[in-house]
């Protein structure tokens, strides 16, 4: 009996070791089946390249008219997406429909084309964009070691696909009963909200000649939508006919350069400007934008410029985030933040955020956040040096679109009113763009006598812009 129990005890363990050990292949093997599964129900197995067309409404990320409002949207009366899994790549083609003239934020596509090539080295940012499509997701789960877990969410049971990115990040896949890929969600790096959901859902599916394709797809990021596209047409394995885009290639932040306008104030460029001034005991830095590489590569200039000081001030002209992803930086430099009223919570906020998947300067740091703010005007001056920040009253571009005078030098910072053409004497744009006639409008109110303006988005050819371009590109005499 005992010799029975014994060998019974023996069996048992072994049994269970064989299924301790066979557990990870049963996993791989189920996780397998699932993907396979799906791809065959999506007509996904022999796809390389798909293009599928639409109408819908696209939004401007982080372009928002104030801090508590929505990104701006603008809609597309047609939208046609090319994807290549092969190349890897996507082209989008867009028709815009009437957009309200008295839109408020920022951003507008940059092209009715626009044109993306992935390379191992692109960021993960970029890449998501394309993994989170249904196929692409398919794709990567297959070669990424996936897992399986099973999850109900709104009443509906969904067999989950899990991979790790490249970046680090968790990218989840949500197959439904049909095997159709009904969401997939990702987390991403922003320098303004760091560690940034990024989701897609796919619902509608249909058939478009052997392949399932979703009637509408939803983007959002940070829980904000970013896209939100109806399909009526759907092409599997069409050529893609991906081409560069033009100017592409470079890599990291241009150096920065400076010149000086005047004594003790120092414009380093090249686009996005900013404006260097040489306070007494301290530097005040105007606009940190674009990102912490180009935060790092101003303050560096600055530096060189005005030795053995700090930076104890960083201007923001408005939240819009090409004009403040550097934000951060300055922070980790000790710099306060002087910016218009109502970003003051928003920022504290946000800054706050963890970065975990791209560690930043501010992530080590750790540095109190200090802001101090600006309502319709605010003054900095050591007795010497003076700078009169305003609001632009009345822009539709930002609600709290600060201007930076220096009434000594005649200079005036500002930054998307008026955008230099690339030549001094190149057309003027027609009609005259609104932020254009609001600064003007705001000068001529204020009674500043400007000789000199600094836009942040300065021309490549580093010429000293008169207020004189500014005027005739109002159509205006001074």
């Amino acid at each position: 009996m005992i010799k029975q129990f014994a060998a019974l005890l023996l069996s048992l363990i072994f049994a269970s070791a064989v299924l301790v050990l066979a557990a990870p292949g049963a996993q791989a093997q189920d996780t397998k089946t699932v993907i396979s599964a799906a791809s065959k129900a999506m007509g996904a197995d022999d796809l390389k390249t798909i293009s599928y067309s639409g109408n819908g409404t696209e939004f401007s990320f982080g372009q928002a008219y104030n801090a508590n409002s929505p990104w701006p949207s603008w809609p597309d009366k047609s939208y046609t997406r090319t994807i290549s899994y092969e190349a890897p790549g996507w082209r989008v083609d867009r028709v815009l429909d009437t957009i309200p003239p008295d839109r408020k934020g920022g951003g507008l596509p940059p092209g009715p084309t626009q044109t993306v090539l992935l390379n191992p080295n692109s960021a993960w940012a970029q890449q998501a964009d394309l993994w989170l499509t249904p196929y692409g997701f398919l794709k990567a789960a297959a070669s990424n070691n996936a897992t399986v877990t099973s999850q109900t969410m709104g009443g509906k049971k969904f067999t989950v696909v899990s991979f790790t990115a490249p970046s680090k990040a968790k990218v989840n896949g949500y197959i439904n009963a049909d095997n159709m890929v009904e969401r997939v969600e990702t987390w991403i790096d922003n320098p303004m909200l760091g560690d940034t959901e990024w989701d897609a859902t796919y619902t509608g599916y249909k058939d478009f000649g052997g392949v399932k394709f979703p009637a509408h797809i939803v983007q959002n990021q940070g829980g904000s939508p970013i896209l939100d596209i109806n399909v009526t047409d759907v092409r599997a394995n069409a050529p893609a006919n991906l081409q560069p885009p033009q100017g592409g290639g470079g890599g990291g932040a241009p150096a920065a350069t400076s010149q000086k306008l005047a004594d003790g104030v120092y414009l380093i460029l090249p686009a996005y400007a900013a404006l260097a001034v040489d306070f007494k005991d301290y530097i005040v830095i105007v606009e940190g934008p674009q990102s912490e590489a180009r935060a790092n590569a101003i303050i560096e200039e600055a530096k060189r410029d005005i030795p053995n000081k700090p930076i104890r001030y960083v201007v923001n002209t408005h939240n819009h985030f090409d004009h403040s992803s550097g934000l951060r930086t300055f922070i980790a430099e000790g710099a306060t933040i002087v910016t218009y009223q109502s970003n003051k919570a928003y920022y504290e906020k946000i800054f706050a955020q963890p970065h975990t998947l791209a560690p930043d300067r501010q992530s080590e740091a750790k540095k109190k956040i200090s802001i101090e703010t600006v309502g319709d005007k605010k003054v900095l001056t050591d007795g010497n040096h003076i700078i009169e920040l305003y609001r632009l009253v009345g822009s539709n571009h930002n609600d709290g679109l600060l201007a930076a005078y220096l009434p000594k030098e005649k200079i005036l910072v500002e930054a998307d009113a008026f955008n230099p053409p690339a030549q001094v004497n190149g057309p003027p744009v027609m009609p005259v763009p609104a932020g254009t006639a609001n600064l003007v409008d705001n000068i001529r109110r204020l009674k500043l006598d400007v000789e000199t303006i600094v836009p942040i988005h300065y021309p490549a050819d580093g010429r000293k812009v008169s207020v004189a371009e500014l005027w005739r590109a109002a159509g205006k005499t001074n």
